[in-house]
């Protein structure tokens, strides 16, 4: 979980709206991608689907840098339209179509996009900020497709195992079922968007949370097999766009991270991990081998204390459900002279390698509220999600925290990315985990293509 005020670089936002029939003139010459060749002018022009058919949806946030992030993004497909036709398509940015924090999962969205936009489009494309596209080659794609039939189309994603993350759906074969892999944009013809809105309105969703969307999402649509599935398109690709890989892609991903700012120093963090007294000689070793020694200020905190650690009892008794008690208790702890005044709050399960961050100023605003857990053993990560809902703090999203092992996200997925968090030590060496995925020192490689090194999301 991230506070509205911290910046973390891996998602999308933008500020302002803009229905972009708008015909925005550009210098020539003023970028390699600027002049198309005549071969695209052709495809365009000879093309059975209109540009103005397709309606973009950038999955944003209104974090300022994802603001930056996807303005970026839709002044990239305007300009690349407005170079081979005055057609230009319809851009839209996720987090202005609603007011409600929640409809970031798209599906509550369906009926408002078919009613708005569904008369004179084909096709909806959602993509990610990072998704960079190749407006001739996606038009050639989707140009395959009958616009008039229902068409779910993305770069498929399936699970090697059954998996928590997904309610272990598909338990006998799990790889049987695909699903999306935002990254490469996906996308969904009218005549499908049109029937999931009427879905959507006479159904309620049957559930008011989400954990892994992508795969809900196809869940959805699928329906237990009366709407259809997933149609891989070998096109929509998440190749580093400067990789030889990248030549017969429709999408691809940007070889650098985008920075989001300087990194935080550790002066400026303070790291609060939770554990309990059986816990002590099994997990607390994990965490000094691996990332402890990166942390300036860590405290443990446990419901028994122990000298040999040390770990702090906070008075909260240790439950085996949910554990909002004692992350209030760590929230009010942070706030007190009795711990380092820091701009960040880390907060770590002692079984994950790391889990949610605060500002300073949410936490103040969080406690200040009166917000509390209704018991010890509530949820805490749901109760703090609906605390911060009420009080208008947007929680900014960051793929590369995850609540769950390597072993149970799909591969492809994990290849172009640089995590930032794994969590479980089921049945894994977590130390093997953190030593492949999460140390510093090896970070130089999420598919060998990626120039990503070090991380300074924060």
């Amino acid at each position: 979980m991230l506070s509205n005020q911290l910046h973390v670089g891996h998602k999308v936002a933008g500020c302002v709206l803009f229905l972009s029939f708008l015909h925005i003139k550009f210098a020539a010459g003023s970028s390699g991608r600027d002049s198309q060749s005549q071969d695209d002018m052709h495809v365009i022009h000879n093309n059975q689907l209109d540009l103005r058919e397709i309606v973009f949806v950038i999955q944003s946030q209104s974090n300022s840098f994802h603001v930056r992030q996807a303005d970026g993004r839709r002044a990239d497909l305007l300009k690349q339209a407005h170079s081979l036709t005055e057609k230009a398509p319809l851009v839209l940015l996720l987090h202005t179509l609603s007011d409600n924090e929640g409809d970031w999962s798209i599906l509550p969205l369906l009926p408002y996009l078919s009613h708005s936009f569904g008369k004179n489009s084909s096709w909806f494309v959602f993509l990610e900020e990072e998704t960079n596209v190749k407006l001739t080659k996606l038009l050639q794609v989707l140009a395959k497709f009958d616009k008039n039939k229902e068409w779910f189309l993305g770069k498929s994603l399936h699970d090697v195992e059954s998996t928590i993350i997904h309610h272990y759906a598909f338990a006998e074969n799990p790889s049987v079922f695909k699903y999306p892999d935002f990254a490469a944009a996906w996308a969904l013809s009218i005549p499908l968007v049109v029937r999931l809105a009427n879905k959507v309105r006479d159904e309620p969703l049957k559930s008011d949370f989400t954990i892994d969307l992508k795969h809900e999402v196809a869940l959805f649509i699928w329906d237990g097999g009366k709407g259809p599935r997933l149609t891989a398109v070998p096109e929509l690709c998440t190749e580093p766009d400067d990789s030889p890989q990248a030549l017969h892609c429709a999408t691809t991903l940007g070889s650098e991270l985008p920075m989001c700012g300087e990194a935080v120093n550790k002066e400026d963090i303070f790291v609060a991990v939770k554990t309990c007294g059986k816990f002590h000689s099994e997990r607390v070793p994990v965490i000094k081998k691996t990332w402890e020694k990166d942390a300036l200020f860590l405290e443990y905190y446990s419901d028994h204390a122990d000298a040999s650690i040390p770990t702090i009892n906070l008075g909260v008794p240790n439950t085996e459900r949910g554990h909002c008690g004692k992350t209030f208790a760590i929230l009010q702890r942070f706030l007190s002279s009795a711990v380092p005044n820091t701009k960040w709050l880390l907060v770590v399960d002692d079984d994950t390698l790391i889990r949610m961050v605060f500002s300073r100023e949410a936490v103040v605003r969080l406690l200040n509220s009166g917000c509390k857990c209704y018991s010890n053993d509530a949820p805490d990560d749901m109760v703090l999600g609906m605390c911060l809902n009420a009080l208008g703090l947007p929680v900014t999203h960051s793929p590369l925290f995850h609540q769950a092992r390597p072993e149970d996200y799909a591969r492809d997925f994990l290849a172009h990315q640089v995590p930032i968090s794994f969590h479980k030590h089921w049945n894994i060496d977590p130390v093997a985990v953190f030593n492949k995925w999460l140390r510093d020192d090896l970070r130089a490689k999420p598919s060998d293509g990626l120039h990503r090194g070090s991380k300074t999301e924060l």
